[in-house]
């Protein structure tokens, strides 16, 4: 069956994560997705190894990120500098449908490349712009990455252990300013496509990797915005929940989330304390206030028995908790296993390789893999 998006053709000027996250995810869509690369040297990320994909003869190929974000695309080698392949590119506007591009502000203009000369020759199309901080404002001319944009962007200071266990500011693991900022294009796309649809007009998306980290924080700048405190980094606890937080066991690491008191209730009673019947600890409230005495107690009890133990226990009685997996331990579960998260692709020499799916189900319109990530043709 053919994707919600099989009838659009979206051209694809992005390089890195962000942009090519999100034309991915329309690819997966089924979205056509036309990727114009470099011709000498291809998107940035085909050298962002080790690892690196092997080829058949036992030479490196692709590093293994670009694989991460550019399946179901047809990659078009141009040079976008050069009259020959500015003609290229407006001749593949008169039939797209969408650009999604992440030049620095005003990049693409002296190519004639930008919305307003591209929308003349073609009113419909709808045109991305993924940049650091954006079109407008006195940071629009810098460049952003995602390792500064979490710094800058206030996500470094909620993240990593307090300042009394002798943490200090933390990144995330992943790049999530980059994949957040792909999602959130992706969504702003589809809702102009939906105007589209409406109206027959096609606009132009200004997206900032700074503008959706601050907006990603969610409750931590609503809370800031109500009470004008400055979170504190809390490691692995929750700044709002108690407790909901790691806890070492006799081999390991276990997370017990508790998201209600009625939770909270039964693990009192599972650990046969009648913490529940406390003042200090009978709602989440108290609870948040008293996390500094009520955690090292549970901390004492946690630790003396394995985590095995510790998740059968709670589980059976719907406490929630969870292991603290590798990624060798996830994609390896049983349950991930039947969800089918790990797929296969084959690419255009024939060779099978991994992918990870899309996690979007849809019930009438299933995502669709059909080409692997597009190897650098010279």
């Amino acid at each position: 069956m053919a994707g919600p998006l099989s009838h659009i053709r979206v051209l694809d000027l992005s390089r890195i994560l962000a942009g090519p996250w999100s034309t991915q995810m329309l690819g997966d869509m089924g979205a056509e997705v036309i990727k114009i690369e470099n011709p000498h040297s291809g998107d940035d990320t085909r050298n962002w190894g080790p690892p690196f994909q092997k080829n058949e003869d036992g030479s490196d190929g692709d590093a293994t990120y670009f694989h991460s974000t550019n399946r179901n695309k047809t990659s078009l080698f141009i040079d976008i500098t050069t009259k020959t392949g500015q003609t290229e590119i407006y001749d593949l506007v008169k039939n797209s449908d969408i650009l999604v591009e992440n030049y620095k502000v005003g990049g693409l203009k002296k190519y004639g490349l930008d919305y307003q000369s591209l929308s003349i020759l073609n009113p419909e199309i709808i045109y991305c712009s993924i940049t650091g901080f954006g079109q407008s404002g006195p940071y629009a001319e810098r460049a952003g990455y995602d390792f500064m944009i979490q710094a800058m962007g206030g996500l470094m200071s909620i993240t990593g252990e307090s300042d009394e266990n002798g943490g200090g500011p933390q990144k995330v693991g992943v790049a999530i300013a980059d994949l957040m900022t792909g999602m959130y294009a992706t969504v702003g796309i589809l809702g102009a496509l939906t105007h589209r649809d409406q109206t027959g007009e096609g606009q132009y998306i200004d997206l900032a990797l700074l503008d959706c980290q601050i907006a990603m924080l969610a409750n931590h700048t609503s809370n800031y915005i109500f009470n004008g405190k400055d979170p504190e980094r809390h490691g692995n606890s929750h700044i709002s929940i108690v407790p909901y937080q790691n806890f070492k066991t006799t081999d390991g690491d276990i997370v017990i989330a508790i998201g209600n008191d009625n939770q909270f209730e039964k693990f009192s009673i599972l650990v046969e304390r009648k913490w529940h019947k406390d003042s200090r600890y009978k709602t989440n409230a108290c609870r948040v206030v008293n996390r500094n005495i009520l955690v090292p107690e549970i901390e004492s009890i946690i630790k003396e028995k394995s985590s095995n133990k510790w998740m059968k226990l709670l589980e059976k009685h719907g406490v929630p908790c969870g292991p603290v997996n590798t990624l060798a331990d996830i994609l390896n579960d049983p349950h991930v296993k039947n969800r089918g998260i790990l797929k296969e692709i084959k690419t255009c020499d024939g060779e099978i390789i991994p992918i990870i799916a899309n996690p979007i189900r849809y019930s009438k319109t299933p995502m669709v893999y059909t080409k692997a990530p597009p190897k650098l043709k010279r």
